[in-house]
C-alpha cells in the first residue's frame, strides 16, 4: 500500500520575479521521507534572460545554511523542470527555502521577469525501498 504524497509550496504558482528573492520557510519536520520531489514551473518568462533556483536549509527556520542543499538547473524557458532533494545528508535540516536570481541581457528592457512557482512532493519511504529493489536488481 502507498501512503499519500504530501505537497508543500515554495513559491506560489504565478509569482512574478523581476530581481533576485526568497520563498517562505517551510516545515518539512512531520514528513515521513526525507526524499522529495522538487518541480519547478515556468509559466512565463521574457527572451534572453536566466532564473538559477536553489534550495537553503534550516535547522530553526530562522537561521540558513551558508551553502544550498539542492538546486535546479539554470533555465532559460517556460517548462517543468524536476529535482530530486534527498535530506538523508542534512539530518538537521527541518526547514527549506527556495532562493532565487535573475539574470537579463541583450537589447530591450534590462529588468528580468519570470512567472515561476516552486512544489515538493515527499516520496513516501514505501516507494523509495520499491525503486530500488528493482534498480538493485538490474
Amino acid at each position: 500500500m502507498t501512503t499519500a504524497i504530501a505537497e508543500s509550496v515554495l513559491v506560489p504558482p504565478g509569482t512574478v520575479a523581476t530581481a533576485k528573492g526568497d520563498g517562505q520557510p517551510v516545515d518539512l519536520s512531520g514528513a515521513s521521507s526525507r526524499v522529495f520531489l522538487g518541480t519547478l514551473s515556468i509559466t512565463k518568462i521574457i527572451e534572453q534572460e536566466s532564473l538559477d533556483v536553489s534550495i537553503f536549509g534550516s535547522s530553526d527556520g530562522s537561521t540558513w545554511e551558508p551553502k544550498s542543499i539542492a538546486a535546479f538547473r539554470q533555465e532559460f524557458y517556460a517548462g517543468e523542470t524536476p529535482l530530486l532533494l534527498d535530506l538523508t545528508p542534512h539530518p538537521n535540516v527541518k526547514f527549506v527555502r527556495a532562493h532565487w536570481e535573475v539574470a537579463r541581457w541583450g537589447r530591450g528592457t534590462e529588468t528580468p521577469m519570470f512567472e515561476f512557482g516552486v512544489t515538493l512532493k515527499e516520496i513516501p519511504a514505501d516507494i523509495l525501498k520499491e525503486v530500488s529493489t528493482k534498480a538493485n536488481r538490474q
